[in-house]
């Protein structure tokens, strides 16, 4: 689950493959599996409706990510992100994430009510 936008993503974990064909979707199509002791999830299928970052690096339909969650010990846990779109970039890359535990805290809303960028917009 993510706490911003109250998003949820399904990772499918049943042994299927990707189906031939898949409507682009916001997050993907996600498979998930274990390798030792990190939980790889595969996801194809995207929309080109939206940015990877904050910075606003693209991608397109042709977006393949893999991401590798490992729990380092209780309470950490990394996770690795390799993005693959030959329509946007010359080659994959991948980046490392670190997550920790905040314990007894719960998932919050998060909505932006304080919108005062699109006055600055150029264009229509």
């Amino acid at each position: 689950m993510y706490e911003e936008f109250t998003r949820f993503r399904q990772i499918l974990t049943d042994g299927r493959g990707f189906p031939n064909v898949m409507n682009p979707a916001w997050l993907g199509y996600s498979i998930g599996k274990w390798e030792g002791d990190a939980f790889v999830v595969e996801t194809r299928g995207f929309n080109d409706k939206s940015w990877l970052d904050d910075s606003g690096r693209p991608h397109t339909e042709a977006l393949h990510t893999i991401e590798r969650f490992h729990r380092r010990d209780f309470g950490h846990m990394d996770v690795e992100i390799t993005i693959d779109d030959p329509q946007a970039y010359t080659q994959a890359w991948s980046f490392p994430l670190y997550f920790g535990l905040l314990a007894d805290t719960e998932l919050i809303e998060d909505v932006c009510d304080n919108e005062k960028d699109a006055a600055h917009s150029i264009g229509k």
